[in-house]
């Protein structure tokens, strides 16, 4: 078998080896420091969601600060390695800490977090540039409460190269910014994302808890470097672990990237 041919079958026992032991992620290969999410989503981003970079993650709608927080758990859980949660007391107080259950379906178990606290928003992100350029960490999240107004555009430049930094040949230096508020301040962040709850379709078979169906995100890109926003409701499939598409036809975009009304009807 040539070199070529194997390498689709080198990449597919590579995702398998991160399957059964997350610590055992292999090398990343230099052309492709992505996180895949799923495809719709990750052909918008270019090929997933950039590692060695900062994305901002908000709440869609009040009180929905616990999907913000499960999308972030799903994708630090497939960047592999150690994660780190950084939050101030308040904010713990205020949204809560992770559940040990809860993080193990999202295939994150506690064995490989790290909880920090700390006094204050500025503490946070202090911490959150030093950890992002710690190799021995694959995902640093960090939760400002509020508008996090101090992740202005100097600070996220900060932690964007700092995220930079701490990508090596075995972690992907995944910074995620959890704000408790979404934000429309300038901000250096590869992405931004607004994340809500969708309703999810019974499960006949008993589900996880008392019939409840897989968890539902809508999410909304609101800002993307690599290209247009877009908006897309997915699930989380508990047993394998990934996400998978959670309806058959497309999600309307946001409003601002909807082609103009007068634009249309000259179009005919």
């Amino acid at each position: 078998m040539g070199p070529v041919a194997s390498q689709p079958i080198l990449a597919h026992l590579r995702e398998k080896i991160a399957e059964i032991d997350p610590h055992l992620k292999p090398a990343l290969p230099e052309e492709n420091r992505e996180l895949r999410l799923l495809d719709p989503v990750d052909a918008v981003l270019g090929g997933g969601l950039a590692c060695g970079a900062l994305h901002e993650l908000a709440p869609g709608k009040p009180g929905h600060l616990a999907a913000t927080s499960g999308f972030a758990m799903a994708a630090a859980a497939r960047a592999g390695g150690e994660v780190l949660w950084i939050a101030t007391d308040f904010a713990m107080s205020e949204g809560g800490g992770p559940y040990g259950p809860g993080l193990d379906l999202f295939g994150l178990p506690l064995s490989r977090l790290l909880m920090l606290r700390v006094p204050r928003p500025a503490d946070v992100l202090l911490a959150m540039e030093d950890a992002l350029r710690c190799r021995a960490l694959g995902c640093v999240i960090a939760e400002l409460t509020g508008e996090g107004t101090e992740a202005d555009l100097t600070a996220t430049r900060r932690l964007s190269l700092a995220a930079r930094d701490g990508v090596s040949d075995r972690v992907s230096g995944l910074g995620l910014l959890i704000r408790h508020r979404a934000t429309a301040e300038p901000s250096a962040a590869a992405t931004r994302w607004e994340i809500a709850t969708a309703p999810s379709l019974p499960d006949r078979l008993g589900g996880l808890v008392g019939g409840l169906g897989r968890t539902r995100f809508d999410l909304s890109l609101r800002k993307n470097r690599r290209g247009p926003s877009g908006r897309w409701i997915i699930e989380w499939n508990h047993h394998e672990r990934a996400f998978q598409s959670a309806v058959p036809v497309g999600v309307a975009a946001p409003a601002f990237d909807r082609p103009h009304r007068a634009a249309i009807a000259r179009a005919g």
